[in-house]
């Protein structure tokens, strides 16, 4: 026998309530149509009808009452979270979708709260909270560099460091920045530029070059973190995919007392020299039965760029014979 067939209801208070939650021309109830292909919505004024196949019309009104929930509090969702909602209702997760999204990670300059947008972030953050040395692996557009350097600032910011250290291999120059044109800064800064760019996104302009001034910021190659030791400070180490085995054990030997290491990158975008190993991917096979070092591996369910992104990503993890060898 099929599934029972029923019928479901959902009111809104107002005409207001029902934009907000719905999104822009009922996006939320498209995608929930083209999503559940054994139930069917339709709408009334203010009121949504959800009816077909039982544990479809349950799912999709479970999450109307989780983004509705959201509304309320005053977190409007875009496109992307609608589509992450429908994710979690098909794992049985959607109970997770209110408490995930009302989770502060930081505040930037401006006063807008950072928050993790997937289940995957969230354990990141966590297990950044709870050790001294993190690798977060995974594609690109999962908030890996960012979500770190947010907890780096509220670290600096509460006094639990003195400074911030933010690094990435050069490896584009082959570390041999000699034949660039300009000073150091002029010479690093191309490779530097999406640390930048989060950094000043979460503490400002202002704030970040008053840093720099002080000594409390840091950014520098890798290159140049041989033979330091890096106490009361909080590390990350962008790109670590680029990093060669002999790089990595330099870099994760720094560790000074206080301090925490971030570790991130992408072992699907590789650009050391045929033959050379990464360090990453060494560090991933040697590391993981040490306490106080966790891995955390991002999917393609944890991109929050467009859409289109994660079903590239998943197109190429499917056919891994795509990617450059």
């Amino acid at each position: 026998m099929g599934q029972e067939i029923i019928v479901r209801k959902w009111a809104f208070a107002t005409n207001e309530e029902a934009v907000s939650v719905l999104g822009p021309n009922d996006a939320l109830l498209h995608l929930l149509d083209h999503a559940y292909e054994e139930a069917k919505v339709t709408t009334r004024g203010t009121e949504v009808s959800l009816s077909g196949k039982e544990e479809e019309v349950e799912a999709m009104y479970a999450i109307l009452r989780a983004v509705t929930q959201l509304s309320q509090l005053g977190v409007h969702l875009s496109e992307g979270d609608y589509r992450y909602a429908i994710d979690l209702a098909k794992a049985g997760e959607i109970n997770e979708l209110v408490p995930l999204y009302t989770a502060e990670v930081a505040t930037t300059y401006r006063g807008k709260v950072i928050r993790v947008k997937t289940l995957g972030q969230r354990r990141y953050v966590d297990a950044i909270r709870k050790n001294d040395i993190v690798f977060g692996v995974g594609p690109a557009g999962t908030g890996k560099t960012y979500l770190a350097v947010a907890l780096a600032v509220m670290a600096l910011k509460r006094g639990e460091v003195k400074r911030i250290v933010l690094t990435r291999p050069a490896v584009e120059a082959g570390e041999n920045l000699g034949f660039l044109p300009g000073d150091l800064q002029e010479k690093v800064d191309p490779y530097l530029r999406p640390i930048y760019d989060a950094l000043y996104d979460v503490y400002g302009l202002e704030q970040v070059q008053r840093g720099f001034e002080r000594g409390n910021i840091e950014v520098a190659p890798l290159a140049y973190m041989r033979g330091r030791t890096l106490d009361d400070s909080f590390v990350i180490l962008d790109e670590a995919q680029n990093t060669t085995a002999e790089q990595m054990k330099m870099f994760l030997t720094r560790l000074g007392f206080g301090s925490k290491m971030v570790i991130t990158g992408d072992v699907t975008q590789i650009d050391l020299p045929r033959g050379r190993l990464s360090g990453l991917v060494q560090a991933s096979r040697l590391l993981t039965d040490i306490p106080g070092i966790a891995f955390h591996y991002f999917s393609g369910h944890d991109v929050v760029r467009h859409h289109l992104v994660q079903k590239i990503i998943e197109a190429y993890d499917h056919d891994a014979s795509a990617l450059p060898q």
